[in-house]
């Protein structure tokens, strides 16, 4: 059973992100407040669970949550504030949008720039230790794989139905083949060569990004 907080007495908000890793696609993250002493025995890290898993526990964590939201960066974004800095504005957008105040936070991982003037606390594997963060990391991972399957409708042959934007060796090969398009993060090392890969022409499609 995970913990239900961290801060003993305060509104707490974990927060977690996914698709920092990916090679296209907007970096999401998310924020979720529980009541006090909220227990779920099936909530863990969304790494740990099935798709179909996690999409029964998000609607769970929707109806349960006393808050919840969730903040989205997108590529050009990333691009010009890295994707280190994307990560904690998308944890930002997530607690700017909560509609219960929190009054602490907890995120996963090591690294975190401040919210507000509140008190923060850095989880390693916080994902696979607390209630909020474990709920983070689902609503993160699932809202992000809807946007890159629906991403993959207008972008088949890079393969983001099943890699959904990650590092594949097809993925990188369709990026050989077919250039990029206006959702690669073009800072990223594209090709795995350990060059940046900044000479291909995008792909002439005229689907709007996601914001």
């Amino acid at each position: 059973m995970l913990e239900s907080h961290y801060h003993e007495g305060l509104i707490e908000a974990g927060c977690d992100e996914a698709g920092r890793g990916c090679l296209a696609g907007s970096v999401y993250a998310a924020a979720v407040i529980f009541p006090p002493d909220y227990v779920n025995a099936d909530l863990n890290d969304s790494k740990q669970l099935t798709e179909r898993r996690r999409n029964e526990l998000r609607e769970v964590i929707k109806r349960d949550a006393v808050a919840w939201a969730v903040g989205i960066v997108t590529p050009e974004e990333i691009d010009r504030i890295n994707i280190l800095n994307a990560s904690f504005l998308a944890m930002h957008r997530a607690l700017d949008q909560l509609d219960v105040r929190p009054e602490a936070v907890i995120v996963d991982g090591n690294r975190f720039k401040k919210y507000r003037d509140l008190p923060h606390a850095t989880i390693v594997k916080g994902d696979g230790k607390y209630l909020s963060i474990a709920a983070a990391s689902i609503l993160a991972k699932t809202f992000r794989d809807d946007y890159m399957a629906e991403l993959a409708l207008k972008h088949p042959q890079y393969d983001w139905k099943s890699n959904k934007g990650y590092p594949t060796r097809k993925h990188r090969e369709a990026i050989k083949s077919f250039g990029i398009t206006p959702f690669h993060r073009k800072s990223y090392n594209l090709l795995g060569d350990g060059q940046l890969m900044l000479d291909f022409q995008t792909t002439t499609d005229n689907a709007t990004q996601q914001p």
